[in-house]
Order: C-alpha cells, then sequence, then structure tokens
C-alpha cells in the first residue's frame, strides 16, 4: 500500500500562483509514474500533469507554459507549481501515483486538495 498525502490548496485570485505537494509513504522510486489531475464542480475529474520516473513529463494543453510538475527525491514528494492561475484552474486537485514494482503494485488517490480561483 502507498499512501499520499496532498497540501497546499487554497483561495487565489487570478493571475496569482500556488504550489501542491504530494508526499508518498513509500520511496519515490518504488513509484512509476505520479501526476496531479482536477475535478471542477459539475465535471469529469481530468488529467492535468504527470512525471514518469524516468523524468518524462505529460501536460494538459490548458495548462502547459503555466504549470511544472517535479519531484524531491529525497522528500519523497511531487510537487505542482500552477502560475498565471484562472477562474477555471478551480476544483478539487488529486494526486495520483501508479506502479507495477512488487510489493507496491498499484493505482493510489490521495484525498484530494481544493483550488479556488477568484476571478
Amino acid at each position: 500500500q502507498v499512501q499520499l498525502v496532498e497540501s497546499g490548496g487554497g483561495l487565489v485570485q487570478a493571475g496569482g500562483s500556488l504550489r501542491l505537494s504530494c508526499e508518498t509513504s513509500t520511496s519515490i522510486f518504488n513509484i512509476d509514474s505520479m501526476g496531479w489531475y482536477r475535478q471542477a464542480p459539475g465535471k469529469e475529474r481530468e488529467l492535468v500533469a504527470t512525471l514518469s520516473i524516468g523524468g518524462t513529463t505529460i501536460y494538459a494543453n490548458s495548462v502547459k507554459g503555466r504549470f511544472t510538475i517535479s519531484r524531491s527525491n529525497a522528500k519523497n514528494t511531487v510537487y505542482l507549481q500552477m502560475n498565471s492561475l484562472k477562474f477555471e484552474d478551480t476544483g478539487v486537485y488529486y494526486c495520483r501515483a501508479e506502479t507495477r514494482k512488487i510489493p507496491f503494485r498499484g493505482d493510489y488517490w490521495g484525498q484530494g486538495t481544493q483550488v479556488t480561483v477568484s476571478s
């Protein structure tokens, strides 16, 4: 089992910045891929950004150039730096970890952290 603990959400004005953190309960080297997803009210959960253990990143078109996903191996933590925030970035942001490494094999989600951008 892998637990994910998210932090860093909050209320920010449009144009502002926030940094989300997601700490894993195991070494980050036991995780194949970590990512951030978000769900706005009345909408489906969508991918925001992912980062593989090899360093490959994928971003949703809507956040390219504004958001950056990164990690700290020493802190077993993945970050999402969000700049130039827009009202439409509002939602609950979830951290996800996927791995095939034994004995941690599985697909894990954090509890979510609320991000609210005021226009």
